[in-house]
């Protein structure tokens, strides 16, 4: 089955963390980025046509990527190519996920072997069989397919859209921006569909002004009957990283071994870019209790229950607990940090406390001295 895919890298804003990066950048887990399950998800299932659609800070996304080798993409006619739309406004101003789909027609348009596409957002993450989601998207005979999981609405949380289903596991109800009560099943923001309905509807929906998939495609569309919609629950563990809090709890659940080996092995490893370095160092005075500690780290001091990237200095006399270190960090001597995030490049000077709570953690700006 030929298959296409569209990649979205913008649609979340989480505070420090993506002022100078999109949200696929934002580095999670150790040594990957947001963007590597979606990259590896689509990669499993045979997708090598791919587009990213980012419209801003896609420097950092683009150096990460390159030309796409290490997920089985190529940059080229026929392979992996990155689209950064404007909108057709007189404004220049963004709105809505359908807009960028209209100015990436050409790309719709040029896979004529192309029959399906999966359209796929990177501020969630899970590990997924995308061909059993496809397999159940044509037996449905549905237009749409929105991939879904249980136990995520819990009237708190803002969904972009969830759906109910009735005895037939077919769509009884979607509502699109709102707390939903626990019986509803929050969307992936994962969808499946023909590449020629998409087009159609991509034009139609512009013709008519409407520029949001969730509410004027998906839920409009149905509401009206136009639209026919499947829904394919997910069973897996999905990860939401839609806000600083979202980030910092993810990041301290990938530190249960459930947690890790449902996200990063469930169905499929999960691909990177490749950086070679050296093993760690472990001081002989050090201590590392429950973490994730990627390569060429120094670590002199002690960590307990924190994520460490790649090349972080850890002095000797130095403690963190609960934090989540970024690469090419430098902690210096009798730091003392709880609930902290430190973004890339940060250096903390010898003595430094920083004191954050699990439910309000510090973050450390990229490149910041503190």
């Amino acid at each position: 089955m030929n298959v296409m895919g569209i990649l979205f890298t913008n649609d979340a804003n989480i505070g420090d963390l993506t002022a100078k990066r999109s949200i696929a950048s934002i580095p999670f887990g150790g040594r990957y980025r947001q963007v590597d399950f979606g990259l590896t998800n689509l990669s499993w299932a045979g997708v090598h046509h791919l587009a990213i659609i980012s419209r801003f800070n896609y420097q950092s996304l683009m150096d990460h990527i390159g030309d796409g080798e290490e997920w089985g993409l190529e940059l080229g006619e026929g392979g992996l190519q990155y689209i950064t739309p404007y909108a057709n406004s007189q404004t220049h101003s963004y709105r809505g996920k359908l807009e960028s789909l209209y100015n990436a027609l050409p790309f719709l348009e040029y896979g004529k072997e192309d029959e399906y596409v999966f359209l796929v957002d990177s501020a969630v993450t899970y590990n997924i069989d995308l061909k059993k989601v496809l397999a159940d998207h044509i037996k449905s005979g549905k237009d749409i397919t929105v991939v879904v999981k249980r136990g995520v609405a819990n009237s708190k949380r803002m969904l972009d859209l969830a759906v109910t289903l009735n005895e037939n596991k077919e769509v009884s109800d979607i509502v699109v921006d709102y707390a939903a009560s626990p019986e509803y099943l929050a969307s992936l923001d994962l969808f499946v569909t023909t590449k020629k309905w998409l087009i159609n509807m991509v034009r139609e929906c512009m013709a008519h002004n409407a520029f949001h998939m969730d509410r004027d495609l998906i839920l409009g569309g149905w509401q009206s009957g136009k639209v026919s919609v499947n829904a394919f629950e997910f069973e897996g563990i999905t990860l939401y990283n839609e806000s600083v809090q979202d980030y910092f709890d993810n990041s301290m659940a990938l530190l249960k071994p459930e947690v890790h080996k449902d996200i990063f092995e469930r169905v499929h490893p999960v691909y990177t870019k490749v950086r070679d370095r050296v093993p760690s160092y472990y001081g002989a005075d050090s201590s590392i209790d429950n973490c994730m500690v990627a390569d060429g780290c120094m670590l002199g001091g002690s960590a307990k229950d924190s994520i460490l990237f790649r090349q972080v200095t850890l002095a000797p006399g130095a403690h963190i607990e609960d934090c989540v270190v970024m690469n090419d960090t430098d902690i210096g001597e009798g730091a003392e940090l709880k609930n902290v995030i430190l973004d890339k490049n940060v250096t903390v000077r010898p003595g430094a406390k920083l004191i954050g709570t699990r439910n309000n953690p510090i973050v450390i700006k990229r490149g910041d001295t503190v």
